[in-house]
């Protein structure tokens, strides 16, 4: 499971989360992705769960890219114990979720295959997601276009 292998600190406030992505929000690696719709902590478990979804999917076909990483930890106290006496130890490790963060990517296979294993892991997280592709650049396009106009002249 992922975690951090060292922290400057071991507890850390809850904090808020407000706000859309402002980074991470585009498919940068492979050719489509799996786009948060709501905000949330995902668990180390629930991305691992995910992770394995997607790859039993693609059967080694492709890569598979992991966009988040829980680097914050959530403290838990003893259950049936009294209130007071401090906060408690670190129990398990978060990633922070805006709206608009892509969580996972997937390359190195068909479209179809690509949206199976999304739907597959998004089924294990607790957010609404959506699947997206990367957009074509914009030079790839417009040569597209180029060549299309060059055929419809000739």
């Amino acid at each position: 499971m992922l975690m951090p292998k060292r922290v400057k600190y071991r507890k850390q406030h809850r904090g808020h989360r407000r706000g859309k992505a402002t980074s991470g929000n585009a498919v940068a690696f492979g050719d489509f992705g799996l786009q948060a719709q709501e905000s949330a902590w995902i668990d180390s478990r629930q991305i691992e769960a995910a992770r394995i979804a997607m790859t039993r999917h693609i059967k080694r076909g492709g890569q598979v890219w992991i966009r988040i990483f829980p680097d914050k930890p959530v403290t838990a106290k003893p259950a049936e114990t009294r209130m007071g006496s401090g906060k408690g130890a670190p129990d398990h490790w978060v990633a922070v979720i805006k709206p608009g963060r892509i969580l996972f990517e997937i390359g190195g296979v068909d479209r179809a295959t690509a949206a199976e294993a999304l739907r597959l892991a998004s089924h294990k997280l607790p957010i609404a997601t959506k699947f997206v592709e990367r957009p074509l650049a914009a030079a790839a396009e417009a040569a597209v276009h180029e060549a299309a106009e060059a055929e419809e002249a000739s």
